[in-house]
């Protein structure tokens, strides 16, 4: 449809295709997210975005991967913008994820705002279907949005309205003007500005976290400490014990103390100095259980007065054997 009129343009513009009627409500509006409760932002948050048309707006179309389309978006948006300060916003249906994105920078003058256009993307509340143009006009800036019929590639156009309108008018599809009055809003996201509220939402867990562990402690060492005034302190019992124990202990190292080992030294030195008489030999001397028994190499002809013989040695002395 081409029109040339200037004056009319906008009133050819709002005439609706066949397709979903408008309820003439306000738009659903963003709600504070678990980081900014965690942050203690929720009500700082603004829900009460304005629409703005930022300048270099891109979009593009990628595959639907589950979970993984913030980061996809993000990655197409930086490549988009040559830049990793972007804002961006998506919609996911027909298991593609359909985005929008500009670099950070345009949005100086706008910070609390959103872009009317992110309301028209396939599975948002303005979207009709693929062969509709989604037009949005501000301050004599126009923009559309629209789907090429021949390669399907979601495109976005953004220009002065006296340029852009009867462009975008000038083709032959269905054309719808989105009202931000009520269409639900997309709000901008961005990864810099979420990981710094993450990071504050952090600090202030850590700080709330070491608090309620300090009043813990504080409560156990209060309990103990009026646990221990109030125990009766009756020791007398406690001495008795420890006494007998020490003593108990004194008896059962005295007797570990007691050994016959001196005693058995000067038996062996009297065997040694009686064989030394008799030019014999003590072999072995051994205590097993209390009993001693000794061999000793002896001349035969003293071998009966030290102990019962053995046999005859090489040496022509006799083996013999005695207990005590």
């Amino acid at each position: 449809m081409a029109i040339t009129d200037e004056n009319n343009e906008m009133a050819a513009v709002d005439t609706l295709a066949a397709g979903k009627p408008k309820s003439g409500t306000a738009g659903a509006r963003p709600k504070p997210g678990v980081a900014d409760y965690l942050a203690g932002e929720q009500k700082a948050f603004i829900d009460d975005l304005k629409p703005y048309l930022p300048q270099d707006v891109v979009g593009g179309m990628l595959p639907h991967i589950p979970g993984m389309e913030d980061e996809a978006v993000w990655n197409a948006a930086s490549q988009a913008c040559s830049t990793e300060r972007v804002h961006y916003c998506y919609s996911v249906d027909e298991g593609k994820v359909w985005y929008l994105a500009c670099p950070s920078a345009n949005m100086a003058s706008n910070p609390d705002s959103w872009c009317p256009l992110a309301a028209a993307l396939p599975g948002n509340s303005e979207y009709w279907d693929r062969e509709t143009v989604y037009l949005y006009e501000q301050e004599g800036v126009a923009s559309a949005l629209r789907w090429d019929p021949e390669t399907g590639r979601m495109q976005v156009f953004l220009g002065a309205s006296r340029t852009i309108l009867p462009r975008i008018q000038s083709m032959d599809a269905n054309f719808v003007t989105i009202n931000p009055e009520v269409a639900d809003m997309v709000p901008w996201r961005s990864r810099t500005l979420r990981r710094e509220k993450l990071a504050r939402a952090t600090a202030r867990m850590l700080v709330f976290s070491g608090f309620l562990v300090c009043v813990l402690a504080s409560f156990v060492l209060v309990y103990n400490y009026a646990s221990i005034g109030g125990v009766e302190r009756n020791l007398q019992k406690v001495k008795l014990e420890t006494d007998d124990a020490a003593m108990n202990l004194m008896l059962k190292a005295a007797n570990v103390m007691q050994s016959d080992t001196i005693k058995h030294m000067v038996r062996i030195q009297e065997l040694l100095d009686s064989l030394a008489v008799v030019d014999g030999t003590l072999v072995r001397y051994e205590v097993k259980k209390g009993k001693v028994e000794w061999e000793a190499l002896i001349p035969q002809a003293f071998a009966a007065d030290f102990g019962k013989s053995q046999g005859l040695e090489a040496d022509g002395r006799v083996r013999v054997k005695n207990t005590r």
